[in-house]
C-alpha cells in the first residue's frame, strides 16, 4: 500500500504538492489523473524517494521514504522508460543487475530472473541483446527489471506515452496481471480511456492538489456525466482542462 500524507513541496515560485493525501491499495490500480502541471510528476518522483518534499510523508507498505529510503525502495518497483534499456545486454542480464542492485545475493538474483522471465513469458528472448527489440519487447523487460525483487507496489509515470497501439495493449495487460497477483499498482496519466480502462481507483489533480477521488463510475455520478472525460472537466474546471 502506498500512502501520501499532506506533501508540500515548491520548485521555484510554483507549489507543485499543495497539502497532497491519498492512499493507494494494494489489489488495485489507482491512477493519478490530471494536466500538465497538476502535480502528477513530482508526487510519483517523491514516493520513489528522487525529491524530498518540504514537509508531509510518504510511506510504503508503513515506512517512511524519507526516513528509511532503502527500505522502502525495496517494497517498490519503477517502471523506467523503455527506451533508456542497456541495449549491448540480453534481457537476462539487465534484469539480474538489476536484481542485484536491489540487494539479492546473485544466486538469488538468478532464480528471480528466470522467474520473472517465465512469468512474462519471455523465454524467447531472454538471451537476445536489447538491440532490435520491438516496443513490447522493450517494455516487457523494462516492467521485469520493475518487479524482478518481488515488490508489493509498482509505479509507472504516464507508462503509454509513445507507445503504439500493441504495445500499449500489452502493458495493460501486464498491469491487469499485477493487480490480480494482488500488487498496489500507481500510474499517472492524463489520457482518459486509458484510466477509464484500467483503473479501480482515480485520484483527479489539479495544481498540486486532490480535486476528487472513487472509481470512474463513481466520478461520473458525482458529477451527472456519462463519460470521465465530461466528469474530468466538470472536476477541475473547463480552463485547467483546455490547458492540459
Amino acid at each position: 500500500m502506498i500512502s501520501v500524507n499532506n506533501l508540500e513541496k515548491k520548485i521555484g515560485s510554483v507549489k507543485a504538492m499543495n497539502n497532497l493525501s491519498f492512499t493507494a491499495q494494494n489489489g488495485k490500480i489507482t491512477g493519478l489523473l490530471g494536466p500538465n502541471g497538476a502535480g502528477k510528476t513530482t508526487c510519483l518522483r517523491t514516493v520513489f524517494g528522487l525529491l524530498k518534499a518540504d514537509s508531509g510523508n510518504a510511506e510504503i507498505d508503513g515506512i517512511d521514504v524519507a526516513k528509511e529510503p532503502m527500505a522502502a525502495k525495496q517494497k517498490l518497483g519503477l517502471f523506467p522508460d523503455p527506451c533508456g534499456l542497456y541495449e549491448r545486454l540480453t534481457p537476462r542480464e539487465y534484469i539480474q543487475f538489476y536484481a542485484e542492485l536491489s540487494g539479492m545475493e546473485t544466486d538469488a538474483a538468478k532464480a528471480a530472473t528466470q522467474d520473472v522471465l517465465s512469468k512474462l513469458k519471455m523465454d524467447d528472448i531472454a538471451d537476445r541483446r536489447c538491440q532490435g527489440f520491438s516496443q513490447g519487447q522493450h517494455m516487457k523487460t523494462a516492467l521485469a527489471q520493475a518487479i524482478v525483487h518481488k515488490p508489493t507496489n509498482i509505479i509507472l509515470d504516464e507508462p503509454t506515452r509513445g507507445l503504439d497501439v500493441m504495445s500499449t495493449r500489452i502493458l495493460r495487460e501486464l498491469l491487469l496481471m499485477l493487480k490480480e497477483q494482488g500488487h498496489c499498482v500507481l500510474f499517472s496519466s492524463h489520457v482518459m480511456q486509458e484510466v477509464a480502462a484500467l483503473c479501480d481507483h482515480v485520484v483527479v489533480m489539479a495544481k498540486g492538489q486532490v480535486v476528487a477521488e472513487g472509481s470512474p463510475a463513481e466520478l461520473c455520478e458525482r458529477t451527472g456525466k456519462e463519460s470521465l472525460e465530461e466528469a474530468f472537466i466538470e472536476l477541475i474546471g473547463s480552463d485547467e482542462g483546455i490547458a492540459a
